[in-house]
């Protein structure tokens, strides 16, 4: 399994690689995690040292039909193929592109980490109460305020890059104000990760081009 970007406990860099460590890496540090966590580039020899050890298997085991089925009922819409296949047949998210993609199930733990991993389907409901378009499927999270979900109505199933803060409802804005970008389909979104590629190029590739 491949990962953009990883977490990593910051007690354990520190006690790997030296106390004044965290500061010298500081640059490369993508986000901090309230429970005690940092994100890096996967690329980093910080991520590797951490993970030499992990089981080379799918971090949570694929879901059955019934599973996402479930899903489904809970969010009231269907989940494009692929995606089914992605939770039937590989895993239950932790993988993917960015950050992971979120499980279906809830109450999935990786090692080492003091939360859950997001589940994607808790995450549509607290969505939809806050006015998010209920065709918008969360995927993950791409840092900071910015996530990644799939258009479960639009043909080819787009990946949107939303930024959360970027929309005030008190300013008469809505979700559609926080639209960042919005690949072709969520098949070219998994392939550019599974050929290797980072999901961000394209989106900074399109923004030289604008600017």
């Amino acid at each position: 399994m491949r990962f953009d970007r990883a977490t990593v406990p910051a007690a354990w860099i520190r006690e790997r690689h030296g106390a004044d460590h965290m500061e010298r890496i500081r640059p490369h540090l993508l986000s901090y995690g309230s429970d005690g966590t940092v994100q890096l580039p996967s690329q980093r020899q910080e991520v590797a040292d951490h993970f030499a050890e992990a089981p080379r298997g799918p971090l949570f085991a694929p879901l059955t039909r019934a599973d996402v089925d479930e899903a489904e009922r809970r969010i009231g819409r269907r989940l494009p193929g692929l995606l089914r296949r992605v939770y039937t047949e590989v895993a239950d998210g932790g993988f993917g592109p960015d950050g992971g993609l979120a499980s279906l199930a809830r109450g999935n733990r990786a090692p080492g980490h003091l939360s859950d991993w997001p589940c994607a389907v808790d995450v549509h409901e607290r969505n939809r109460a806050a006015g998010v378009p209920a065709s918008w499927f969360f995927l993950t999270g791409g840092g900071c305020s910015m996530e990644w979900y799939v258009s479960l109505a639009a043909v080819g199933h787009p990946v949107l890059l939303h930024d959360a803060d970027g929309w005030v409802a008190d300013r008469g804005e809505g979700p559609h104000d926080g639209l960042r970008y919005a690949t072709a389909s969520l098949r070219r979104w998994l392939w550019t990760w599974a050929d290797g590629d980072n999901v961000w190029d394209e989106v900074f590739a399109r923004r030289r081009v604008g600017a």
